[in-house]
């Protein structure tokens, strides 16, 4: 299915098959567990940079021109701090990816769209593939081989594997409840070791 630029999914050679959850296999049903349990979870522009691979300037653009808006604090002037989901965050890093390949800023924004749209066990099922005009989401292997034999597909994002990187970043960073506001400190094995190294001292 190929996502064009008026924000409609066009459908050509490559139909599009959603499987039902029942069909979700045990890795996506660990991801989709995890999303779940992180949606009371938050993190500030910082945070959501190092995990998404950008720069501040590059946040802050994209989230003035409603590109990639915080889903859970936007910023009211000045002293408030945007707080973005895992989701948000998982998108930011797809952005970064296709604005590196050369996607139009038009194909991107509806990819966005349409990425907001879906169900979170879609998006770990999902793979977007482009030939740098045309966005298309492919959903089974098939589709993906389909696409590729078509001459179409230059270059494929499987979203699944930026959710599982996204996921191992961030349990190394800060977050922050949204509930309480409660700072939640990442696991980082730097630290681990320093408080392993301060005790053998």
């Amino acid at each position: 299915m190929a996502i064009t630029g008026d924000g409609t999914a066009a459908e050509g050679a490559l139909p599009l098959h959603r499987g039902a959850a029942a069909n979700r296999g045990p890795v996506q049903a660990a991801a989709m567990s995890g999303a779940r349990e992180a949606e009371n979870i938050g993190y500030r522009g910082p945070t959501a940079c190092a995990a998404a691979g950008i720069t501040y300037r590059q946040l802050d653009y994209w989230a003035r021109t409603g590109l990639v808006e915080p889903s859970i604090r936007p910023a009211y002037g000045s002293g408030t701090q945007r707080l973005y989901s895992f989701r948000d965050v998982v998108v930011l890093k797809i952005v970064k990816r296709l604005l590196d390949t050369g996607v139009s800023l038009q194909n991107i924004r509806t990819a966005v769209q349409h990425l907001r749209a879906r169900g979170l066990d879609d998006l770990t099922r999902m793979t977007l593939m482009s030939d740098g005009a045309t966005v298309y989401e492919c959903t089974s292997p098939d589709q993906v081989v389909d696409l590729l034999q078509g001459g179409q597909g230059v270059f494929g994002i499987a979203v699944g594997v930026v959710w599982r990187d996204v996921e191992g970043t961030l349990s190394q960073l800060h977050g922050e409840r949204v509930d309480t506001g409660e700072t939640l400190i990442g696991k980082n094995p730097h630290d681990e070791l320093a408080r392993r190294r301060n005790r053998a001292g």
